[in-house]
């Protein structure tokens, strides 16, 4: 078993790898934050797209873990399964913002919206902007799939996204056979990555909100769409 002071420094070594490869990462927080603000999304859908992925992310690397040294995987098989596991996750996100990039695009071309005035049964009334590139659909009902479809896309990117600095950790209380030690490293990496995942996409979604940003509100998808497509470049390309 290990020592409480050794016990007590990998535990540590846990929390700060865990806050630092996320805020080193901007991959883990800038999609949320892009998508958020193109797409309007309230602050609690926002932090609920941002947690599940978070679970996702971590959840995928911690089954790997598992189940590599159940099988007697070593450290340099079990980075090369992370290695391929994020070669993949780069390639989903530069396919994903391209997509998006190139749908944003397509729609900015359309002619000019303007505004409508809708009144509900209820007597609330709210507008909205339309345009004539397309059928006049109710904005609560034609953008709910395209809502679903990016948080489910975003999440499954993140469930092949690796956490390579959480198999090294996970190995050493592993060889020593130290269960509880092994799952309070994990659970600490993990609440640590998850967290910071949150505190960095809520920081920056109401940082941007004090920015007089109003004008440039019809680019908002193309710099979503940008900003997906540079996080999976940098991945890719190692920065």
């Amino acid at each position: 078993m290990l020592a409480d002071s050794s016990t007590l420094a990998l535990l540590m070594t846990a929390l700060v790898i865990g806050i630092t490869h996320t805020i080193l990462g901007p991959d883990h927080y800038l999609p949320f934050v892009a998508l958020s603000k193109a797409r309007k999304w309230s602050h609690s859908r926002t932090l609920l797209v941002t947690a599940l992925c978070g679970v996702g992310h971590v959840s995928g690397s911690i089954l790997i873990g598992a189940v590599g040294l159940a099988v007697g995987w070593g450290l340099g098989g079990l980075q090369a399964i992370e290695s391929i596991r994020g070669e993949l996750a780069a390639w989903l996100l530069i396919a994903m913002g391209a997509l998006y990039l190139a749908w944003a695009l397509k729609n900015m071309g359309r002619k000019h919206s303007h505004t409508h005035i809708h009144a509900h049964a209820d007597g609330t009334l709210h507008t909205h902007e339309h345009n004539h590139g397309g059928s006049h659909a109710h904005p609560h009902t034609a953008n709910k799939g395209a809502r679903s479809v990016t948080g489910w896309s975003l999440f499954i990117i993140f469930v092949f996204g690796p956490c390579e600095a959480f198999i090294p950790l996970l190995l050493v209380p592993a060889v020593q056979q130290n269960l509880p030690v092994a799952a309070a490293t994990t659970a600490i990496f993990a609440m640590a990555t998850i967290g910071t995942m949150l505190a960095m996409v809520y920081g920056l979604v109401r940082g941007i909100e004090f920015l007089p940003l109003q004008r440039y509100s019809r680019y908002g998808h193309v710099a979503a769409g940008l900003t997906i497509l540079v996080c999976g470049l940098a991945i890719q390309l190692g920065l």
